[in-house]
């Protein structure tokens, strides 16, 4: 994969995945795959621990790793969960999170607008399967 950014310190680097360990593999797969449109790139691992790498669209990737029996559960927050929230771009913030409304998953926050220094954005968030925040991000 050739990178390409605006990065003056780091010309070849760029984001290729954010780890997501599951509570639930199969409500994962149905939030990532089914209701946001990710592809499997691949799926690895022993099958005790498996996992799936999916593409987000644009070419980074969403990787999920399946629970194990010592996996906290959904909403506990834990030292191994530092992920605060996934931000995902969105050409409709709107849009993409009527997605995961009629999915049912559980809004935090309707579609605001905010100025964040010279960037205008919409922003919208639900709560996914294994307790994550995930935001839809639309710049204007």
């Amino acid at each position: 994969m050739t990178i390409t950014n605006k990065n003056a310190a780091a010309k070849t680097v760029g984001l290729h995945h954010i780890t997501i360990q599951t509570r639930d593999w199969e409500a994962s797969l149905r939030l990532y795959r089914d209701v946001l449109g990710m592809e499997v790139v691949t799926e690895f691992g022993p099958q005790e621990r498996r996992l799936m790498l999916l593409d987000v669209g644009d070419g980074s990737h969403i990787e999920l790793i399946a629970p194990t029996s010592d996996s906290p559960a959904a909403g506990s927050a834990t030292p191994n969960d530092p992920l605060v929230h996934l931000a995902l771009a969105s050409a409709d913030a709107a849009a993409s999170l009527e997605l995961a409304r009629q999915a049912g998953y559980e809004v935090t926050m309707e579609p605001k607008d905010v100025i964040l220094g010279d960037l205008e954005a919409t922003v919208a968030f639900f709560k996914g399967p294994n307790g994550e925040v995930v935001e839809f991000f639309q710049t204007r």
